[in-house]
């Protein structure tokens, strides 16, 4: 990457307790470009994203973000969590929770204004959801569960979105769906990180793959960073692995 990058996390190492999540990993997002992380379960790809978000604080290293993003820059930031880390039991609407994504931006105690709904139903219609606006969320499958988590990311403008596993759960048409979306992120300037097991996403619309095992395994192109070797080492049993000449898929 040769433009001055959005963030810069250098030399970070985090861990919970006794447990090493990441361990001195440096990287440089820049705008333009979809970032994909690969790994095994454990391997520190949400703790990256949570790292840059700022949920999670490094125990070493330092994350510096570009002017350009202002004084406040996580403000250009959206973080979309796994969906199993939001409570759908709650009584609300499906354009309730969309709504609550422009909340960050407005005031605790001052109602929504009308444009933030009308760019709820816009991000519902993107998402193909528009017709399920006044359904509970608890009554929503998984597939159509992402598809709403997805909407909230979209009402609110940022230049760097962070996606942990968007494609868990999902059919074929929404998977196609959701990489649209991603791309046309990518194409209007935003940085997109995804964490994701998902190889072939992350090989068909991604501009880096990050491999990580705790550490950075391999980083750049997916024809160069997919390889079954580099796969085989992050995951670290070769036997999980079914490899096609150079594709290589993760048997979960």
């Amino acid at each position: 990457m040769t433009q001055q990058p959005l963030v810069d996390l250098s030399h970070i190492s985090v861990a919970y307790g006794d447990r090493v999540a990441l361990d001195d990993v440096s990287l440089a997002l820049g705008s333009g470009e979809i970032v994909a992380f690969v790994g095994p379960n454990g391997a520190g790809k949400s703790t990256m994203l949570k790292t840059i978000a700022g949920h999670v604080r490094p125990d070493r290293g330092s994350v510096a973000f570009s002017p350009t993003l202002g004084a406040k820059p996580r403000r250009e930031i959206v973080y979309v969590p796994q969906r199993d880390k939001l409570d759908w039991t709650l009584p609300a609407s499906v354009l309730d929770l969309v709504l609550m994504g422009a909340y960050r931006e407005t005031s605790r105690w001052r109602p929504l204004r009308r444009e933030s709904t009308d760019a709820a139903l816009r991000a519902l219609e993107v998402v193909g959801m528009s017709k399920h606006a006044g359904t509970q969320i608890g009554r929503l499958s998984g597939g159509q569960q992402q598809r709403v988590i997805l909407a909230r990311a979209l009402i609110r403008p940022a230049a760097i979105y962070l996606l942990d596993e968007p494609f868990t759960g999902v059919d074929a048409p929404t998977e196609a769906l959701f990489e649209e979306v991603i791309v046309s992120l990518r194409d209007e300037g935003k940085c997109v990180v995804m964490a994701t097991h998902n190889l072939d996403c992350a090989r068909d619309i991604s501009d880096r793959v990050v491999i990580l095992s705790r550490r950075i395994v391999a980083v750049g192109p997916p024809a160069e960073a997919l390889t079954p070797l580099t796969i085989a080492v992050a995951f670290g049993d070769i036997s999980r692995l079914n490899i096609h000449g150079e594709d290589a898929h993760v048997h979960e």
